[in-house]
């Protein structure tokens, strides 16, 4: 039933944060919310946080004090937090400094109409309790700024590694998995609907399980199960931890076409000093001894990571050991940061950041032009060849040009066809920068 109030929802951090906006969105629309794009229109804001770094919360902090702004003119404009900022920050924002007017943690959404119901009453509203069974399986998400071709699927939430920088298991909890039939039917779903490409989400996608009956379901074999609903759907999954990658899941991976092959194996750092003082519960040997497996079971797979530069106690060695991990993995792409120290989290507890600023940036600015390098050698590599792309729209360069991505997720800009977008079509490739393949179709 239509209550005449427009939500705006806006989204930081990673994509498990997309996904649940989409599952908020969905929640709030079943209950006659109409969703906008629109600030300006919004009768209720909603911030999507994430608490993973720094900077992320100052941005967040930035865009609250001008939504707060916004009621300067419309004083009944609603303002709420979600996600994982939720329980550490909400005294600050809401009775400090009086930015908010509600706040739910990541596995309160079921109870927004609620929150917002006691907001209309002129209370504030705050629900940030953390659950051991929300997986939120029996909603579909309103796929929020969609390109119709892509899309997320969360298979489970939570964390139970402990990385000593990581505030996740302190924000999301205690690991959980979604029925593994819901999975299917959300992605069989999606697929009917016209999407080419859904992205499976889970803090580590390899903990996955679920049990039924007698049957129980590891991660190898919900991929299976979801590459079975077409080969004309490609899967991606989202993230792998080194310490439990499987050569089942490799395996899966290889004689499955439609299982794209790229993986994401974040290694942190190449220092077995860091990787412990980070609890990563796997060695510099370890990790180099997973991607010779990648190597052999998935020939042409494409290899991305997660680097933080100057954690606790990094030393020059701990750095140069970094370093040539990178040119000795060759990765296709990294996300790459500074370390930032987070409340809630067992290095805050119990090490020091004490590495000053301008080494961080430094050894930071080392990283990216090394990755950058590598990247673009691993692209310029791809010259030559033909590649099946999928096209997701139009390039934002030029309206005369499609992009799209190839099984190994790197980004191709193309000439304009009769194919549309959700379609597969073979590229030529013949040039190539870091970021972007660019070529002709065959």
């Amino acid at each position: 039933m239509k209550n005449n109030k427009k939500i705006y929802i806006e989204t930081y951090g990673c994509q498990m944060n997309v996904s649940d906006s989409e599952i908020v969105a969905s929640i709030l629309t079943e209950h006659g919310f109409e969703n906008t794009h629109e600030v300006t229109l919004a009768d209720i804001v909603l911030v999507n946080t994430c608490s993973i770094r720094e900077n992320a919360e100052e941005r967040v902090r930035k865009r609250l004090q001008y939504f707060k702004s916004l009621r300067k003119k419309r004083p009944e404009l609603i303002i709420g937090l979600l996600g994982c900022m939720a329980d550490r920050t909400k005294t600050a924002l809401m009775e400090e400094e009086q930015l908010l007017d509600l706040v739910a943690g990541p596995d309160s959404y079921r109870h927004l109409p609620q929150l917002l119901a006691q907001v209309g009453t002129g209370q504030k509203a705050i629900d940030t309790i953390l659950s051991t069974d929300e997986t939120y399986a029996d909603i579909t998400p309103v796929r929020l700024d969609s390109n119709g071709v892509s899309a997320f699927i969360s298979i489970m939430r939570g964390c139970e590694n402990y990385c000593s920088y990581c505030v996740v298991p302190s924000t999301r909890g205690q690991e959980r998995s979604r029925d593994a039939a819901s999975i299917v039917r959300e992605a069989t779903d999606l697929f009917v609907k016209g999407y080419r490409e859904v992205t499976l989400l889970g803090q580590n996608v390899n903990s996955y399980d679920w049990k039924t009956g007698n049957t129980a379901i590891n991660f190898a074999r919900l991929l299976e199960m979801v590459a079975q609903v077409s080969p004309l759907m490609r899967i991606r999954f989202a993230t792998s931890h080194p310490k439990d990658i499987s050569d089942e899941l490799l395996y899966t991976i290889a004689r499955n076409s439609n299982l794209c092959k790229a993986i994401h194996l974040p290694v942190q750092s190449g220092s077995n000093h860091m990787l412990d003082l980070m609890n990563r519960k796997y060695t510099r040997e370890d990790y180099m001894e997973r991607i010779q497996a990648i190597r052999r079971i998935i020939p042409g797979c494409a290899i991305s990571t997660d680097i933080i530069a100057g954690f606790c106690n990094e030393t020059e060695d701990d750095h140069r050991d970094t370093l040539s991990l990178m040119e000795w993995v060759g990765y296709d792409a990294a996300f790459m940061f500074k370390y930032s120290e987070r409340p809630q989290t067992l290095a805050a507890d119990t090490l020091d950041d004490n590495i000053p600023a301008e080494i961080k940036d430094r050894r930071l600015t080392e990283i990216i032009h090394l990755q950058q390098k590598l990247s673009l050698a691993k692209n310029q590599d791809e010259i030559g060849k033909s590649l099946e792309i999928l096209v997701e729209g139009s390039s934002k360069r030029s309206n005369n040009q499609y992009f799209g991505r190839s099984s190994q997720n790197k980004v191709a800009v193309f000439n304009k066809t009769a194919a549309g977008e959700g379609e597969y079509i073979q590229v030529k490739i013949s040039g190539a920068t870091s970021a972007t393949l660019l070529g002709e179709v065959v």
